[in-house]
């Protein structure tokens, strides 16, 4: 799998083909391997990722301050260690094709790490230091949802729930349940497969 981490073309230089020709060169690189990327809603650059193939799902955030007298009990969650790696990496590989690897190691060393053990239904996600969910993988939605109430209930003050796919509805009934409004941004932006779910992409490691 490949992402594309970054694309642009100075202002007075659009509209001359040099995105198209980074785009063949980006397209070139990745070898027809799947592709995955988080999308802004700039008109051109989304009209040249759809003539590259790509499908473009739009994302919805919730923000706003968490209703605490909704949190609900959750069970079956640890705190996550470094060798829980392994298993994360196969649902990683289940949900977008291949694992995060390396990013692992990094998102433990300056994110919160819950997980559910559970094997048949196995999840885990990166919680930053606000109590906003970086990355959360589940096998199952009920799994995904319990994993961000986990995250809300840490919350401080205003949160965010991004990166919410039409196929990651859970999030949302997550999200009005603890009464947060929904909005739109941008796109998940993919190529040769499926959206993730049940999944919230990082803006940093999708």
């Amino acid at each position: 799998m490949w992402v594309l981490a970054t694309y642009g073309v100075l202002p007075g230089h659009q509209a001359r083909g040099i995105g198209k020709r980074l785009m063949d060169a980006a397209l070139r690189h990745a070898d027809g391997r799947p592709g995955i990327f988080s999308s802004s809603v700039h008109a051109g650059a989304t009209r040249r990722y759809r003539l590259a193939g790509f499908s473009l799902h739009p994302e919805m955030q919730m923000v706003g301050t968490v209703d605490r007298s909704m949190l609900p009990a959750v069970h079956g969650l640890q705190e996550g260690r470094a060798d829980d790696f392994e298993w994360m990496d196969r649902l990683d590989r289940d949900l977008r094709l291949a694992g995060h690897g390396p990013d692992h190691g990094y998102m433990l060393d300056t994110l919160r790490l819950v997980v559910s053990r559970d094997a048949a239904k196995p999840g885990y996600v990166y919680i930053d230091d606000r109590g906003r969910a970086s990355l959360l993988a589940a096998a199952h939605p009920e799994t995904a949802q319990e994993l961000l109430w986990e995250a809300l209930a840490s919350s401080q003050g205003d949160t965010l729930v991004n990166c919410i796919t039409t196929p990651n509805e859970w999030a949302i009934d997550v999200g009005l349940a603890a009464r947060l409004d929904i909005g739109q941004e941008g796109y998940i932006a993919v190529r040769g497969m499926p959206v993730p779910a049940p999944y919230l992409a990082s803006g940093h490691f999708l």
